[in-house]
């Protein structure tokens, strides 16, 4: 019997989790999903889900695959368990299982309830050979944000704010324009790429009047999140420009434009209300750029999954103090002169 080969498995599966990595943004709320196809050692087809409602990752990578007729004797590795269910494109188990592939293997299982463990059982009764949990460690980290939609319920929370070295994040007046360099704030406008949502609270809205777009990079704009309980924000401010999707959270009306929504919540269970509503419309991740009070709200709650703390060299002296945080520090690098402090929680609150 030959000897199964670990090492190769690896391989091929942080392939596929590049090539996954290839879709974010654009797949959402989907999950990044690669596939890799191998006979005899060597690759000889792969793909990755490029689009919210076109192929998936398997059906591109079979797709790909010159000679049909290895795939029989060939392995498919693929970071997430392949769906066994309809939805916008057919079960991928099913095509796996009429090339009648020799063998899958998987990173994550997928944990939600329309799949959960299906496409895994059904290769098997077929009589397919699967192997689960390579690099699984990395497949989660890289789908994070579908994960928490799907096991918490909500979306995937990034706080991110910029301190002087004096912990001090806007003037007394709220000004806070600029504590950070200008690399630090590029690299901000590649993360909103990188996430659904964005979200500020009023005061934000109002004291730096803020475009919440990716100017500073190429990518898609996130959609635009502000909560004004009592909408009390002036319309001419750059949030109600209708260049992007805009959500105005509050607890006094309901209204729908192009490309803006007034969403009434109710005051008592605004919050998770808030949340539960974005999950509805797809949005999975959501960043928190403030202000002080707002950022407050998710931590006291205990709604965040990750920090992004810029701090500068900066010193104000008096201010609106940056909020406390309550988190393991799991990564510190420099940004020219700022220093980048990324949070996680220690425990789950949610």
């Amino acid at each position: 019997m030959k000897k199964h080969d670990h090492h190769l498995d690896e391989l091929f599966m942080q392939r596929c989790l590049e090539l996954a990595a290839l879709g974010r943004r654009a797949v959402s709320p989907n999950p990044l999903v690669g596939c890799v196809i191998v006979h005899d050692r060597k690759i000889i087809g792969e793909g990755w889900h490029k689009k919210f409602g076109e192929a998936h990752a398997e059906v591109n990578a079979v797709a790909s695959v010159v000679n049909q007729e290895l795939l029989q004797e060939s392995t498919v590795y693929v970071n997430l368990e392949p769906c066994s269910h309809f939805g916008k494109t057919p079960p991928c188990v099913d095509l796996l299982i009429k090339h009648r592939v020799k063998k899958v293997v998987i990173a994550n299982l997928d944990t939600h309830p329309k799949v959960s463990g299906e496409g895994i059982k059904k290769l098997r009764e077929t009589g397919i050979e699967v192997i689960t949990g390579i690099l699984d460690k990395q497949g989660r980290e890289l789908n994070t944000r579908f994960f928490t939609a799907v096991e918490k319920r909500r979306p995937y929370i990034l706080l991110k704010w910029a301190q002087t070295a004096d912990g001090f994040m806007a003037h007394e007046n709220y000004d806070s324009k600029w504590i950070s360099n200008e690399y630090s704030r590029q690299l901000v406008h590649k993360w909103r790429s990188e996430e659904d949502g964005i979200l500020v609270g009023a005061k934000t809205a109002n004291h730096d009047n803020p475009q919440l777009n990716v100017r500073e990079w190429t990518g898609q704009n996130p959609v635009r999140i502000v909560v004004d309980r009592f909408l009390k924000l002036s319309e001419k401010l750059n949030v109600f420009d209708r260049s992007q999707p805009t959500i105005i959270y509050n607890v006094l009306k309901h209204e729908e434009h192009k490309n803006l929504i007034l969403a009434r919540m109710d005051e008592a269970d605004f919050l998770p209300q808030l949340l539960r509503d974005l999950l509805k419309r797809g949005i999975h991740s959501v960043m928190v750029e403030g202000g002080a009070q707002t950022l407050k709200f998710f931590m006291d709650a205990g709604l965040w999954d990750e920090a992004r703390v810029f701090s500068s060299p900066r010193t104000f002296g008096k201010g609106i103090p940056a909020p406390r945080l309550n988190g393991k520090l799991s990564h510190t690098e420099t940004v020219m002169n700022d220093i980048l402090f990324t949070y996680h929680p220690v425990y789950g609150k949610d």
